[in-house]
């Protein structure tokens, strides 16, 4: 690797399978005053090596390196290469920036965000996402992390029967969206947003494109997506993963207009056991890793791999994000 860039330690990284999670990469030593162009172009000159760490690891931490902006923080994403994702067919309420980035979800400081994979309930899902914390929290407000192979392996050993109807059946998703977005929620986003329209047409097509059923109702619309797989195989890394939005569903998709319990079914339409939706909750708290952000952090998250949520905290706390094909 350049002596731009040394792999770190940090107090809070677990070990699994002899390697570190997440991994953390910062400036050399070497390296007086580490400066934003010579980040951009070690990314680029170092990316086979970078994009193996990821592959390794699932996530990787950038920490201490001068990202001091939004626009700067587009600029470490651009140097990556990766091709952008729009936003289309997401639950959350966001913003756009500047280029590629937007705001992380903007749903109240007191609410938890639960452990998802991004766009886990979509066919169209990003491979990687960039986590960006430009005002670190006051308190609380970490994005823990966990691997989603691990997850699987726990549930399949607990409660075998469950893993196997999940494999069968998968999931189906439902989502009641108000017109416009509804920023005191953590699904609030309206369905104008999450199609990206103002024509009830077009964002028929574009549900449509998403493998999505779109109903409407007086105030807005009801999206039923699935069924769809929970469990995926990774490929690259030959292994199965937890790929489903299920406890964030469960537990988490509630406001005015959403009973939770109704929010994620089996795909055969049989409710799911709450006992073992909260034991998955349980797991996925025991295995996570929650580093405390910290002003200019990086956070590259392999999607295929990785469940993020977001604790609670006491603002400010500005964390922004980007989406990669």
């Amino acid at each position: 690797m350049a002596d731009a860039m040394v792999k770190t330690r940090i107090p809070h990284q677990k070990h699994y399978e002899s390697k570190l999670f997440p991994a953390v990469i910062s400036p050399s030593s070497s390296i007086p005053v580490p400066s934003l162009p010579l980040f951009t172009q070690t990314i680029k000159t170092q990316k086979p090596y970078l994009d193996s760490l990821l592959h390794e690891s699932g996530a990787v931490l950038f920490r201490g390196f001068p990202v001091n902006s939004a626009v700067e923080f587009n600029d470490v994403v651009e140097a990556f290469g990766f091709d952008e994702l729009p936003y289309v067919g997401g639950a959350a309420p966001r913003t756009s920036v500047v280029g590629r980035v937007f705001t992380a979800n903007e749903s109240p400081p007191d609410q938890k965000i639960p452990f998802h994979h991004e766009m886990a309930q979509v066919p169209e899902f990003p491979s990687k996402l960039f986590f960006y914390c430009e005002i670190e929290p006051n308190s609380g407000g970490e994005t823990p992390i966990v691997l989603s192979h691990v997850v699987y392996e726990r549930m399949k050993e607990k409660h075998p029967e469950f893993v196997q109807r999940l494999e069968e059946h998968g999931l189906v998703y439902v989502r009641v969206l108000g017109e416009e977005d509804d920023p005191s929620s953590p699904i609030g986003r309206g369905w104008k947003s999450t199609f990206l329209t103002q024509d009830k047409k077009v964002a028929e097509e574009r549900a449509a494109k998403l493998g999505m059923k779109l109903e409407w109702t007086e105030d807005g619309a009801k999206t039923i997506m699935g069924p769809i797989p929970a469990i995926k195989y990774d490929e690259s890394r030959k292994r199965k993963v937890w790929f489903n939005s299920m406890v964030a569903a469960y537990t988490g998709w509630e406001d005015k207009r959403n009973d939770p319990r109704k929010a994620v079914t089996f795909g055969d339409g049989k409710p799911l056991p709450a006992d073992i939706v909260h034991d998955c909750l349980r797991i996925l708290e025991e295995e996570c890793v929650a580093v405390p952000w910290q002003r200019g952090d990086v956070l590259l998250i392999d999607n295929w791999a990785v469940l993020h949520s977001r604790r609670p905290f006491v603002p400010p706390r500005r964390v922004l994000a980007s989406l990669c094909k």
